[in-house]
């Protein structure tokens, strides 16, 4: 093998565009010792020098134990080190939980029980389609369910567009998309994401942003730092689906067009055909895209599907006759989403006969009856008394022109916080005065009262404020500072400030109202106003200290913990606990330091003090309780969830008080879905019937 040595190490040099002396440089070796080596008059290298030539000439793994054996010499196997790749444990955590989550989907759907209803379509209309030079050839199109992920793939430029219309299938033509594609998934290629369109406002956050946005929404673990930036928008690039472009407001569709066409990423987007058809004549289509249209069930389809779904024998056959004769179910049942509800109303509840759709003349009114007899047939009894909150909801979700029913949305009013907030304040302020002061006096009950409505009209100020600028997200904190402040940090920092003063400032004053109603010869001089005065110093610094530190504390939210909408409720109502716990007693002692302080500081000035240690530190732990509890309600996500979900909207009668237990309850009959860390009503076409029936 020696006879090798020389023409490898010749070669190898040569690749590497070095001269034997440059070698000789970079190895650290003799130019005699590699001279000899090329000419063969040195055949018996030593280990050392071996290995240095070859990390000299950055040989693969091959090619040093090619080297290594030309010498005659045998290197112990290198054992590459195992390193954690952040990213691609990402990306098989995130394949783990989308097909869990979708497999989920098809089962809650009945996809598949018995069979699933042949969804077909054709190649869509040239003016809707991009020109096939630009999709990288000419392809049919033409397919069924089963080959969904097999026409994608056809296509060159893994661009395709679905249209149809409102029921016609397209969601579960996206769920058997997704599902397809992790099945016959290489290791190396992306996962496929679904990316419900109706909250994105492409004029106010770009295509990348608000998808890397969704992926930390939906699974928060991606929130964490990635190779650029965080792991998300490390992520952002793989495959897509985008579902229901036709959701995008009205106004909307072109600049979403236009911002689609600024990316040429594979995707298979759906949209109802006339909102495409509109966006596309003040556009342009979707560049390099394909284009589908879904068609229709026909009469042979309810044949083979409608009587599968039920033991009772011919009950649909009047049904399938009348269809086959045309009318108006044949033209309504014509729909996965019709069809569907017809076989849920009809053949999974008991006692309800398939006949009854004859007396209905119109096509409207099929359609009324279907989605509008889906809630008793769901709930039974109960749907009298479910019906006003579902349709609350749908009416909600309308209004914020979105299908996504996230916790933390539940509403935004700073009246409705303000109230909340003092109520909470005054009843807090009640509970630790008692405690403290062992019984409850008249000057108490007054100071708790007054306490609670200047509070309350001070937090629903700062609620506004804030809400106006961000709205209040689900915060991912942990107890570590990282960085330099940001602006956020010092944004809040100020508001504190502000707010804080407001409220010491109102906290001496309503201190002395309090003690003047009760006492009516207390004359409320200068002492009054050096006492505002105090207080607002006091905490106003202490509450701009416990702002910018509670802004600073930030990270993802566990996996674990928020892979559903519970689940992340769960985490932001513990992260959002932990933070007060640990806040309230350093404001707490602030406030007993910082009065111990200016009440030396006006000893100083010959001024007359009260002022001892437990009284400070009692007044701070109120004010940290009270401080603690306003901050909760009104400036964070989770206390928005517990003011309207909790509180105001059961108060009223529009939501339940178990909120959560109604929501999963519907998720389990199949009235709504859901989407990461959000609900959805099973289709929008069942949220717009709600909406409408309010």
């Amino acid at each position: 093998m020696a006879s090798q040595l020389g023409p490898l190490l010749r070669r190898w040099r040569q690749r590497a565009g070095l001269s034997q002396e440059a070698l000789a440089h970079r190895a650290a070796v003799g130019i005699r010792t590699v001279r000899g080596l090329e000419t063969g008059e040195r055949t018996d290298p030593r280990m050392g020098t071996v290995r240095a030539l070859a990390d000299a000439l950055e040989l693969s793994g091959a090619e040093r134990a090619e080297l290594v054996a030309a010498a005659g010499r045998d290197e112990p196997p290198v054992v590459e080190p195992v390193r954690f790749d952040p990213l691609h444990e990402a990306v098989e955590t995130l394949k783990v939980a989308i097909e869990a989550r979708w497999r989920r989907e098809e089962e809650q759907r009945q996809v598949h029980d018995p069979v699933p209803l042949p969804v077909r379509w054709e190649a869509a209309p040239e003016a809707l389609r991009d020109s096939w030079l630009n999709i990288g050839g000419e392809v049919a199109l033409d397919g069924r369910l089963d080959q969904v992920v097999e026409v994608h793939r056809r296509v060159p430029s893994r661009r395709l567009v679905v249209l149809g219309r409102a029921g016609s299938g397209k969601t579960v033509l996206t769920t058997r998309f997704v599902l397809g594609l992790l099945a016959a998934r290489d290791p190396a290629d992306p996962v496929p994401v679904i990316f419900g369109l109706g909250s994105w406002h492409p004029e106010r956050a770009g295509l990348r942003d608000w998808m890397a946005e969704q992926l930390i929404r939906d699974h928060p673990f991606l929130g964490a730092p990635g190779p650029s930036g965080t792991l998300a928008s490390a992520l952002v690039d793989s495959q897509r689906v985008l579902d229901g472009f036709d959701e995008i407001a009205a106004g909307l569709h072109r600049p979403a067009l236009t911002a689609l066409n600024a990316t040429t990423l594979p995707l298979l987007l759906t949209s109802r055909v006339d909102e495409y058809r509109d966006a596309v004549s003040g556009t342009d289509v979707l560049t390099s895209a394909a284009a589908v249209v879904l068609g229709d069930l026909t009469a042979g389809d309810l044949d083979d599907y409608l009587p599968r779904t039920t033991r009772e024998t011919g009950a649909w056959q009047p049904v399938l006759d009348e269809v086959h004769d045309g009318g108006a179910l044949a033209e309504v049942l014509t729909t996965p989403l019709m069809v569907s509800l017809a076989r849920r109303i009809y053949s999974d509840t008991p006692d309800h006969d398939p006949a009854a759709l004859l007396a209905l003349g119109t096509p409207d009114e099929v359609e009324r009856h279907l989605l509008g007899n889906f809630v008793p047939a769901v709930y039974g009894a109960d749907s009298d008394r479910v019906r006003p909150w579902l349709t609350h909801l749908a009416s909600h979700l309308t209004h914020l022109g979105t299908h996504d029913v996230a916790w933390w949305q539940f509403g935004t009013s700073a009246r409705v916080t303000g109230l909340v907030v003092g109520a909470a304040v005054g009843l807090a302020d009640l509970v630790a005065e008692s405690l403290l002061a062992g019984d409850l006096s008249v000057r108490g009950w007054l100071f708790a009262v007054m306490i609670g409505l200047v509070t309350g009209t001070i937090f629903g100020v700062a609620h506004r404020f804030v809400v106006r600028r961000t709205p209040l997200r689900p915060v991912r904190t942990r107890l570590r500072l990282r960085g330099h402040p940001r602006k956020r940090v010092w944004m809040r920092g100020l508001l504190g400030l502000a707010f804080g003063a407001a409220v010491g400032a109102a906290y001496g004053l309503v201190r002395a109202l309090a003690y003047w109603l009760v006492v009516p010869e207390y004359r409320m001089g200068a002492a009054v106003v050096v006492d505002v005065g105090a207080f607002a110093v006091v905490f106003g610094l202490g509450a701009g200290l416990v702002f910018c530190v509670v802004a600073a504390l930030e990270a993802p939210l566990d996996v674990r913990t928020a892979l559903s909408p519970d689940g992340l409720l769960r985490a932001n109502r513990r992260a959002v606990l932990v933070l007060v716990a640990v806040m309230a007693p350093v404001f707490a002692v602030f406030v007993a330091a910082a009065t111990g302080i200016v009440a030396l500081g006006l000893a100083a000035a010959r001024f007359p003090v009260v002022w001892s240690p437990a009284t400070a530190l009692g007044l701070g732990l109120v004010g940290g309780i009270g401080g603690g509890l306003a901050y909760v309600l009104s400036l964070t996500a989770w206390g928005q969830w517990v003011v309207f979900a909790r509180v105001w909207l059961p108060l009223t009668g529009r939501l339940p008080w178990r909120l959560p237990d109604f929501l999963d309850d519907a998720y389990r009959r199949g009235v709504l879905r859901r989407a990461g860390a959000v609900y959805q009503f099973r289709h929008a076409r069942l949220q717009e019937h709600f909406a409408r029936s309010r």
